[in-house]
Order: C-alpha cells, then sequence, then structure tokens
C-alpha cells in the first residue's frame, strides 16, 4: 500500500525557496526557515521519494546559445486514441521541449525550440508531418517570451 503525504507549510516553504534559487544550501535554507540544514535534508529526500521535487534544473538563456526560434504547435489528431503512440514518437523529436494534451481546437499543443528557421522547417516538415496519427498541424512563432515564472505554492494570505 502507498503511503500518503501530507505536505506542511514548512514542505511547502522548502518548495518554495528552492523553486526560487535551487542552488541554496540546506544549510542556509534551513537558517532561513529557522530549521537545521538535516531537516532540509530529509524533506526533500521525501519529497524526492514522492515526485513532487524531480531533480534540479539549470535555467539557460537559449538565445545567447544560438537558439533563435520558439514555436508552439497545436497538433489535431486523427483520433484521440492516438495520444499516446503519437506522444511517444514526439518524445523522439528533441527540440521539443515541451508536450501537453489539450482540450479545446487541438489534441496536443507542443513547444519546440531551434536555432533557426531552417531547422524548424525540418522539424515541422520532415518529422512532424510524417507522425502516423497527426492529421494537421498549426503553428505559432514567439516572437518574445515576456516572462516565464514558477506558481506560488505557500499562500500569502
Amino acid at each position: 500500500m502507498a503511503a500518503k503525504l501530507n505536505l506542511d507549510k514548512l514542505d511547502l516553504q522548502i518548495i518554495e525557496a528552492m523553486m526560487a534559487n535551487a542552488e541554496i544550501s540546506y544549510a542556509e535554507l534551513g537558517k532561513k526557515l529557522f530549521v537545521s540544514g538535516g531537516t532540509i535534508h530529509v524533506r526533500i529526500k521525501k519529497l524526492q521519494e514522492f515526485n513532487i521535487v524531480k531533480g534540479t534544473r539549470l535555467n539557460v538563456d537559449l538565445k545567447l546559445l544560438g537558439y533563435d526560434i520558439t514555436a508552439f504547435v497545436g497538433i489535431f489528431l486523427e483520433k484521440s486514441s492516438l495520444y499516446d503512440a503519437v506522444s511517444k514518437e514526439l518524445m523522439k523529436i528533441p527540440e521539443i521541449v515541451r508536450l501537453n494534451y489539450t482540450t479545446g481546437n487541438y489534441s496536443m499543443f507542443i513547444e519546440i525550440v531551434c536555432k533557426d528557421i531552417n531547422q524548424l522547417r525540418y522539424v515541422l516538415h520532415d518529422q512532424l508531418q510524417k507522425i502516423k496519427g497527426i492529421e494537421r498541424t498549426e503553428t505559432l512563432i514567439s516572437l518574445e517570451e515576456g516572462f516565464i515564472r514558477n506558481v506560488p505554492v505557500v499562500a500569502t494570505h
């Protein structure tokens, strides 16, 4: 039987602090939250075991590395039952960085990051359009990312 996880205010404060700065040491975070670094360590391990915390990520400015194109693609499936098969094929395309199963006009919505328009064309035409089960797509090119943020997990009121 799987154990049930009950998150308390400290767990949420740890999550929020680590989302803001994943480089903070457990000792420093413990001081900030008035608990020991060991307590932070134990809580993080618990959150990892329950897959609430799934590692850490490096936040990289991809534009400075030459990735100039971000596109969002709405995918229309021939049948919604093809979602699993199509998503497995989409996982094979490294330029696709996000996939969502959606309601509304599209069956799926993906985010693609490419170095240039030629690479985007290749992904769209030579890879995406050849996946069985995709009826058609609609592509939106991002001109600018205004902001990206995490949702606050600790109630502020």
